[in-house]
């Protein structure tokens, strides 16, 4: 029998029982990447640890019930402002770092979401939802601006919780004159000569694009629905936006909440110390993956997966090499034994028994401690699948990183395809590596392992 699981929610302060809206489809949606620079550490977490809770998902309510839906956001000022300064086009910046992005996560054992939605291809959403705010008296056009009316909502901060005269404060550093309170925000703004723009909603003259809060509203709305089960993140991310989008969607539809579930994941920082470039720690994945900046030398991703999941993700993280030498030491001892070549992927009972209680990760590789030290190693192996952690690492195999590094893009380019049911790409990609000596395999849990042919 399955166990019963519980999640922390955001929006009640409790620890609850999990009851899906349709246990038949349950429904997911994850704040993605900004797609203007390489990932850095603190945005690999939200993507390892609601992976984890996806798989979890997947596992209690089977694999076809579950939509998980982790967007793109590829319109934004650090967009413009990295086109600019690289003298290249917007397109580019977004393609080239989406590009990176799946790679970095690739290396992370992650799976990929079942949808992943452009904020580009969601406009007409975005300006429908605007155009109902406006006509409910929730938002008001002005100086070719469209704002949400934070006052038009009585229980606006719910989710956050943050005093209002608190939020007026910090509201009112910059405030347009347009305004009509400082707490309003953007839903559609006029763009700039030579910035992405559409034709603007709500009868506004110059063409404009969306404000950022109002892009997750609309995508989550597009691929799940008027309300739904689960809406995670990092927990920088509680306010504004947030609790902006709960206010935008609410107000659209009339409905008590956005989704039932909140979940956040705590904050990261680096050997002690909050990471920031000015302060020279300023770390990305791909410089974990592949240079020595950290610690000396570069790092495999599920030596980075492992030691992400050592700390319980409400709690902050500091990320140390030590936790990472220590990490890598688990991992290998755990995966020199023969079982794991070949295990499919399934949960032990006591790893399903912490994972249900709130993702305890930190539990988790307390119960593969135990296997380990019991002899279960076909159990250790099969658990070990199941949380992403796909291959063993091969110390026997060195490879010139130049071509891990080839294959780890052609690997990530072969899931999209895989994703998009382009068997022909899928199988095209194959080949080539093969061609490489290298060996592909697709797993049941769908992540996909590769070696060296021998």
């Amino acid at each position: 029998m399955a166990p019963t699981l519980r999640l922390y929610n955001t929006l009640t302060r409790t620890k609850e029982e999990f009851r899906p809206i349709d246990p038949g489809r349950v429904r997911m949606y994850v704040c993605g990447p900004t797609v203007y620079d390489y990932a850095h550490i603190g945005n690999a977490r939200p993507v390892i640890v609601f992976d984890v809770l996806f798989r979890l998902l997947r596992h209690l309510y089977g694999p076809e019930h579950v939509v998980y839906v982790r967007n793109i956001t590829d319109v934004d000022d650090k967009i413009n402002a990295r086109a600019t300064e690289r003298g290249v086009s917007i397109r580019q910046v977004t393609e080239e770092t989406l590009r990176q992005f799946h790679e970095d996560i690739a290396a992370l054992g992650v799976l990929p979401p079942t949808v992943e939605p452009r904020a580009t291809e969601h406009i007409e959403e975005m300006k429908a939802l605007i155009e109902r705010l406006v006509a409910s008296g929730h938002a008001y056009v002005a100086d070719e601006h469209v704002l949400f009316h934070v006052p038009s909502m009585p229980d606006y901060g719910s989710l956050s919780r943050r005093p209002l005269d608190e939020m007026e404060a910090g509201a009112r550093v910059d405030v347009a004159p347009y305004k009509r309170s400082p707490l309003d925000f953007v839903l559609w703004k006029p763009s700039k000569p030579g910035d992405p723009s559409w034709p603007s909603p709500c009868g506004v003259a110059a063409p404009g694009r969306p404000g950022w809060h109002i892009e997750c509203s609309a995508m989550a709305w597009r691929h799940l629905g008027e309300v739904f089960d689960i809406h995670a993140g990092g927990i920088d991310l509680v306010f504004p936006h947030h609790e902006n989008e709960v206010a935008q969607s609410r107000c659209c539809f009339g409905t008590p909440v956005m989704a039932k579930y909140w979940l956040h994941n705590g904050f990261l920082q680096v050997e002690g110390e909050k990471m920031s470039k000015s302060l020279g720690n300023f770390v990305t994945i791909r410089e974990l993956l592949a240079t020595d900046r950290f610690g000396g030398r570069s790092w495999p991703g599920e030596v980075l997966r492992l030691a992400m999941l050592k700390t319980h993700y409400r709690q902050p993280i500091d990320w140390t090499v030590r936790a990472l030498e220590e990490a890598e030491a688990t991992l290998k001892a755990w995966t020199a034994y023969p079982e794991f070549e070949g295990a499919d992927a399934a949960f032990a009972a006591p790893v399903l028994e912490a994972l249900a209680d709130d993702l305890n990760t930190p539990k988790v590789i307390a119960e593969l401690h135990a296997l380990d030290r019991e002899g279960e190693r076909r159990a250790l192996a099969s658990s070990l699948r199941a949380l992403g952690f796909a291959r063993a690492l091969r110390e026997e195999v060195s490879l010139p990183p130049e071509l891990v590094d080839k294959i780890e893009r052609l690997l990530a380019v072969r899931r999209s395809a895989r994703a998009a049911r382009n068997w022909a790409e899928s199988d095209r990609i194959r080949d080539e590596l093969s061609a490489l000596g290298v060996v592909v395999k697709d797993n049941k849990d769908g992540t996909t392992t590769w070696e060296v042919a021998r």
